[in-house]
């Protein structure tokens, strides 16, 4: 493997085989994540705004502890289980992408723990 892992500290063992982010050449693609706590149990069980900004926060950590922010993100792979929380999500998304937006799109799919409402892989570019 080319790429290494990024692993910030205190993650929890992930519920299946991968890593929360590899990078590779100074673009790091963090896996898809999911509104889970440390024990990975789902957070804010119906509540899709706050699920958006937890997975956002993971995101923002597992960037910093490559060197990097959710500045640099130019792609995003969004999964929500239901249409009706696309507002919600978006509302929260804006919050963390305030200027230029990513390039992204956005799926309803069933997620891999039905209380999981949304779910959001990235691609950042470090500078």
């Amino acid at each position: 493997m080319t790429g290494r892992a990024i692993i910030p500290p205190g993650t929890p063992t992930p519920i299946a085989p991968f890593s929360p982010a590899m990078m590779a050449d100074n673009v790091i693609y963090v896996s898809g994540t999911l509104p889970f706590d440390e024990k990975n149990n789902v957070v804010h069980v119906g509540d899709a705004a706050a699920q958006a900004r937890h997975v956002l926060e993971t995101i923002k950590a597992v960037l910093e502890a490559a060197g990097s922010s959710l500045a640099d993100v130019t792609f995003n792979h969004i999964f929500l289980t239901d249409w009706a929380n696309y507002a919600a999500i978006n509302a929260v998304y804006a919050e963390y992408f305030p200027g230029e937006k990513p390039a992204r799109y956005c799926v309803q799919c069933g997620l891999v723990k039905p209380e999981a409402l949304v779910e959001i892989a990235s691609i950042a570019h470090k500078r």
